[in-house]
């Protein structure tokens, strides 16, 4: 591939926007150039203009469940490919595809599939590994997953679904007040399977339970979870509030401007910090389309939506059913309407979820030395060009 320079770039820097170049060798960050230059001093390498453009580090996208009318949980090697070019085309150069809770005949089809698609397409996109997002969840915060799916952690079942699945299992969203979810949790810890609480009823003791055996991430900020209620006269505080009372807790949240509005949005980046929020699309199918009907999870056992709002809703309208969002729309909204700055905008969802899943010693800021996983966009948050190994689309060509 040879030696690229990115040229006349607004680098996104970790504090800060300067007007500079990027040199690129081997899929690796050269070197950071924090000045104008005409190009002429790297003669060797080929040299791409970004026209003023911003240039971040590539979008992590670790909970999506698909895209261009495909759902990971369909479970097919075609479903794979084209959710993760969608997001991909969109900026997304890493990503965690997420499955719903649905059958274990499913599961361990969309796992068979994953590695397939790992192997075909890993020189074009970072794929980690799989987020499972159940079974083991609340029915009383089942939001869109279908409840005859949920259940108590069973050892004998998600031990032989961690042995099939050889590590490609990188996260798992479960319920800490379900019977068995600490041992759940224990185990893992111990394959180093991060651990996140969603769709769950759990209190403010159950969530410091947890914490203390390793799990720190929460799913999915604000949706299908409780908050704080009032017995007796006294008041016990949920998942919502533990987001904000356990110092290095981590919180997932879904940015599209519809799940949570703005002021919320602005307020846990100020009180929990771009370092433990991590922005997500919990993109359905739907996402890259103009469908206004679909199904949330697979064809066959999934949850029957529809598209209005510019959100995806349950048929009766009680809620939402994932987003249809892409990962530009996040830094839209965040820096444009939740009144996020640029930088801290970008960082939750690069930099923060990078290291949070252990891969920051390559992917999630532009630093010299991490792969060049890059994402080009104007001031209206367009995508103009995405840059990952040797693959090239729009302005990179």
């Amino acid at each position: 591939m040879g030696r690229i320079l990115i040229n006349n770039a607004k680098l996104v820097l970790e504090d800060n926007i300067a007007e500079g170049a990027l040199l690129i060798n081997g899929g690796k960050i050269e070197k950071i150039i924090k000045n104008k230059i005409e190009g002429k001093e790297y003669p060797n390498a080929r040299i791409i203009n970004a026209d003023g453009y911003y240039l971040s580090p590539g979008f992590i996208e670790s909970h999506v469940h698909g895209g261009g009318l495909c759902d990971f949980s369909d479970g097919s090697v075609e479903s794979f490919e084209t959710a993760i070019k969608t997001h991909l085309l969109h900026g997304a150069t890493t990503i965690f595809p997420t499955l719903v809770a649905t059958s274990r005949e499913e599961i361990e089809k969309a796992i068979i599939s994953f590695d397939a698609v790992a192997a075909k397409m890993g020189d074009i996109v970072n794929l980690p590994g799989l987020h499972l997002e159940g079974p083991y969840l609340s029915p009383g915060q089942k939001g869109a997953l279908p409840e005859q799916f949920l259940r108590d952690p069973d050892p004998s079942e998600y031990k032989a679904l961690c042995s099939m699945a050889g590590g490609v299992i990188k996260r798992w969203t479960l319920a800490p007040e379900r019977k068995g979810a600490f041992k759940f949790i224990d185990y893992l810890v111990s394959k180093n399977i991060v651990p996140s609480i969603g769709h769950s009823n759990a209190e403010y003791h159950d969530v410091v339970e947890a914490y203390k055996n390793g799990c720190n991430l929460i799913t999915h900020l604000y949706s299908a979870m409780s908050t704080i209620v009032r017995r007796g006269g006294f008041r016990f505080s949920g998942i919502v509030e533990s987001a904000f009372c356990i110092e290095g807790m981590n919180s997932e949240i879904i940015a599209d401007g519809a799940h949570v509005p703005f002021e919320l949005l602005n307020m846990v980046w100020r009180l929990i910090g771009k370092n433990h929020v991590i922005l997500t699309t919990d993109a359905s199918r739907c996402a890259g389309s103009d469908v206004k009907r679909a199904t949330i999870g697979s064809l066959k056992n999934g949850t029957p939506i529809i598209v209005e709002d510019g959100v995806a809703k349950l048929l009766d309208r009680s809620a939402f059913g994932g987003s249809i969002a892409t990962p530009e729309r996040l830094i839209k909204v965040m820096w444009k309407d939740a009144g996020v700055p640029l930088c801290d905008a970008v960082r939750m969802y690069t930099y923060t979820p990078a290291k949070l899943f252990g891969i920051d010693d390559a992917k999630g800021c532009l630093k010299e030395g991490l792969d060049a996983d890059l994402v080009c966009f104007n001031d209206s948050i367009e995508i103009k060009g995405v840059f990952t190994g040797d693959f090239s689309s729009g302005l990179f060509q």
